[in-house]
């Protein structure tokens, strides 16, 4: 979670309505729900910091594929996981 609170932050300094973050919020802990299911599939990216998991798991074009998850939703996550991608790039050091 602690990688996540600048970007909700950012999100909230936005001027995006509560709607609007608390749907991007819902779409972090999905992502953070893969991260975690790839742990358990591949213990090698253990070793991994939770920030180079993040940033591993995001790209331009959009997040993971979500398990379990409908095409509608899969669209607003890969939005979010899109936007992540851009504030992580700018953040950057």
């Amino acid at each position: 979670m602690a990688c996540f609170r600048p970007f909700i932050e950012h999100l909230v300094n936005m001027g995006l309505s509560p709607k609007t973050v608390r749907r991007h919020v819902d779409n972090l802990w999905s992502l953070g729900g893969e991260i975690i299911r790839d742990l358990h599939y591949d213990p090698s990216v253990r070793k991994r910091t939770a920030e180079r998991l993040l940033r591993d798991a995001v790209h331009p074009d959009g997040g993971p594929l979500v398990h379990n998850g409908s095409e509608e939703g899969q669209r607003s996550f890969d939005a979010t996981c899109r936007k992540l991608h851009r504030f992580l790039s700018q953040t950057q050091h």
